[in-house]
């Protein structure tokens, strides 16, 4: 199995930014762990701040993977565009989120993306990347 992680804007800080919100490990060493728990599953990992990337990654990707693991970052809440790409390509997208955006502010409680890919994993830390890829795994999507 062949899974993509496509990370957003400011997610290439996380273990340094916001600790009391996402934490104090950063993704990289995050994904070791994941690469090292499911080496049945090929993980490849993007991460941009730029929204037009993005696009273009998972457009890229639509024909390449078993499943894209998608954390947008703040883009989940603003972006039609990447919602648009979601609902573009056939290869099914979980969006994952660390935090629980339903116990932040009011704009993070809706998801342009949600309408659009197979499921949600939100509020489980990093944790939330393993749900997801789980849910790959076990063909719960």
């Amino acid at each position: 199995m062949k899974l993509l992680i496509v990370n957003g804007p400011n997610l290439n800080l996380v273990g340094n930014r916001e600790t009391e919100i996402y934490g104090q490990q950063n993704f990289e060493s995050y994904l070791k762990k994941l690469r090292k728990h499911y080496h049945q599953v090929t993980f490849e990992y993007f991460q941009s701040n730029i929204e037009g990337e993005i696009i273009n990654a998972l457009q890229h990707a639509g024909l390449l993977y078993d499943g894209i693991i998608l954390n947008a970052g703040g883009y989940a809440h603003t972006s039609v565009a990447i919602a648009d790409a979601v609902k573009a390509i056939s290869t099914p997208v979980v969006e994952v989120h660390i935090s629980n955006t339903f116990a932040r502010e009011p704009f993070r409680h809706t998801s342009f993306l949600a309408a659009n890919v197979k499921g949600s994993v939100i509020g489980f830390g990093m944790e939330s990347y393993r749900l997801a890829v789980e849910s790959f795994v076990t063909k719960t999507i």
